[in-house]
């Protein structure tokens, strides 16, 4: 069964791989690179500061770079648990593939999708009482989260387990944060 399912893993990311072209390459070279997303980050960060104060903000905001600590080792410690051969090192497909970019690290799951999803629903969490439009954040774990298809380096699974992880994850942030928050700050 676990055969089968990989299988298909591995033949659905090559179809969508496969979907590229030279004139998006560069799109999606840009998409993949995280400090390229820096005006959504530095967005955040500013409505986060004006709906909760500086202080109660700067704590928010403490609390969002330990959460990407937190998910980035969290991802690598999975990624080096199950050691699966990210695509572009993978000897089965590696050929049928359009790579732009080849890491070496192993491939699951998506620290990419793990970490951004993570971010996004902790974010939306936080602001969705103030702001109704706060639910276009989710175009970023999507978008960066498939980049990582469009260039050859995470089977579909790595990214579907990444975005399940992260949205597991923001919501217990969540609930930990209202938590810490009422006890201190109410």
């Amino acid at each position: 069964m676990l055969d089968r399912i990989i299988k298909i893993d591995k033949e659905l990311l090559v179809f969508l791989n496969n979907l590229g072209n030279e004139h998006w390459d560069s799109f999606w070279l840009f998409i993949t690179n995280q400090f390229n997303w820096a005006p959504v980050f530095l967005l955040v960060l500013f409505l986060i500061v004006k709906s909760f104060g500086w202080k109660r903000g700067g704590i928010i905001i403490l609390s969002m770079i330990i959460l990407v600590a937190f998910s980035d080792q969290f991802a690598n410690f999975i990624k080096n648990s199950t050691e699966r051969l990210r695509p572009n090192n993978d000897p089965e497909i590696n050929q049928r593939l359009r790579t732009l970019i080849r890491p070496g690290s192993f491939s699951f799951m998506s620290g990419h999708a793990t970490t951004s999803t993570f971010f996004t629903v902790y974010t939306i969490l936080l602001l969705r009482r103030k702001y109704k439009y706060i639910y276009l954040l989710l175009l970023f774990p999507l978008l960066f989260s498939y980049s990582r298809i469009y260039l050859g380096v995470h089977f579909p699974l790595d990214i579907i387990m990444g975005i399940t992880v992260g949205t597991i994850l923001g919501n217990l942030y969540f609930l930990l944060y209202k938590k810490i928050d009422k006890t201190y700050f109410t």
